[in-house]
């Protein structure tokens, strides 16, 4: 029986069966690569991006302020008044539809981030498995080299019990 496979029979079964499974999806994810995804999940995320970011804010505050100064000075028409009840129902419409689509990208990043949690997990259990084995490799090497030790001595010890003494 070679040295691995005596290691391999002191590691319990299912740390082995763990370790070749882990082996085993690594490799089918460098041949996969990432995922696809759909057009939907394309739209959501632009539209996160989008309404999440200082220029959506920026551009979005402007025309708020717009609404409200051409409608309180009435150059153009008054066509909301004051409270801008139809502002309000904008701004609730566009609230309506952002809130979905924000929410769906949300989803997607959790469902990434649940998938590399697993990942890392799984990339420490196999660190784990692989630092046992080779521990185990140096324990019996270290044990080899204890028993080549002691043969060596004991054969050094008859040489010099069989060696006629010397002076005289």
């Amino acid at each position: 029986m070679n040295s691995f496979t005596h290691i391999a029979h002191q590691l319990h079964e299912s740390e082995l069966q763990l370790l070749h499974s882990l082996r085993l999806e690594r490799r089918q994810r460098r041949q996969k690569g990432p995922g696809e995804i759909g057009l939907g999940d394309h739209i959501a995320d632009a539209v996160a991006a989008t309404v999440g970011s200082w220029r959506f804010i920026i551009i979005q505050s402007v025309l708020l302020v717009a609404w409200m100064v051409l409608n309180v000075t009435a150059w153009v028409q008054n066509w909301d008044p004051y409270p801008f009840i139809l502002l309000n129902l904008v701004l609730s419409f566009q609230a309506a539809y952002a809130a979905p689509f924000i929410m769906m990208s949300q989803n997607r990043q959790a469902s990434i981030d649940r998938a590399d949690a697993k990942g890392d997990y799984e990339v420490n259990v196999k660190a784990e498995l692989e630092i046992e084995l080779l521990h185990q490799k140096i324990d019996m090497m270290r044990e080899s080299e204890i028993v080549e030790l002691t043969r060596l001595v004991r054969s050094l010890e008859e040489r010099l019990a069989a060696a006629p003494p010397r002076g005289g």
